[in-house]
């Protein structure tokens, strides 16, 4: 490839981890906090709430059941009003987190019923707050589930930021549309499906390696 090839390849390499990271972020600090709602409302938890558990559970429901595709297209008007502009690498940071919010709290509230019930009873019995039973006792002996459960999420956005590159949100997926498919170039193409693999097993891979560490302790 030409030395401008490598600089595209490298721009839009940096623009996918810069979606994928912060559209990451933020979705971990809104979908885990949901994913707690949905566990500790459930019939027989300690903050139990049916119907607050239906209808957070519903809504959760219905976000992940919308095509990614679809919900860039849906939520323009918030995209425009959250960050000034509908493309680009900073607006397509919207869809991604709208996307995955949902995603994350499933995943949590997975990994918080793997904690065992004998846990929770123990600290209730000692007087525990509720509050307390979720910092102190659920969170930390989740916490290999929600490592495993944000390596899965990350690497979903690493292939869901690719498709935003097909309404102009840049990164790598914009690349190969521009650059490889549009302009009938193989090279290009092969170089953005090569580098999205190697980033997605740098990612499974410093995922398992924390997950291992926390399982160990």
């Amino acid at each position: 490839m030409s030395a401008n090839a490598w600089m595209l390849l490298l721009q839009s390499l940096w623009e996918t981890c810069y979606m994928v990271l912060i559209s990451g972020g933020l979705s971990f600090l809104l979908g885990i906090p949901l994913g707690v709602l949905l566990y500790s409302t459930r019939q027989g938890r300690i903050t139990e709430n049916v119907l607050a558990h239906g209808i957070v559970g519903a809504v959760v429901n219905a976000g992940r059941s919308v095509p990614f595709i679809i919900l860039m297209v849906a939520i323009i008007p918030l995209t425009r009003l959250l960050t000034g502009t509908s493309i680009g690498t900073t607006a397509a940071i919207v869809p991604l987190t709208v996307a995955a919010i949902p995603f994350v709290a499933r995943i949590a509230e997975g990994a918080l019923n793997e904690v065992p019930s004998g846990l929770v009873e123990a600290a209730e019995s000692m007087g525990a707050s509720p509050f307390q039973i979720i910092t102190r006792v659920l969170l930390p002996e989740a916490r290999p589930g929600l490592i495993n459960g944000m390596t899965i999420t990350l690497v979903t956005l690493v292939s869901y930021s690719a498709m935003a590159g097909a309404i102009g949100g840049g990164g790598l997926g914009d690349l190969g549309i521009r650059y490889g498919y549009q302009r009938f170039d193989g090279v290009i193409m092969l170089a953005t499906v090569v580098v999205l693999i190697a980033l997605v097993q740098l990612i499974q891979v410093a995922g398992d390696r924390l997950q291992q560490f926390y399982d160990k302790s």
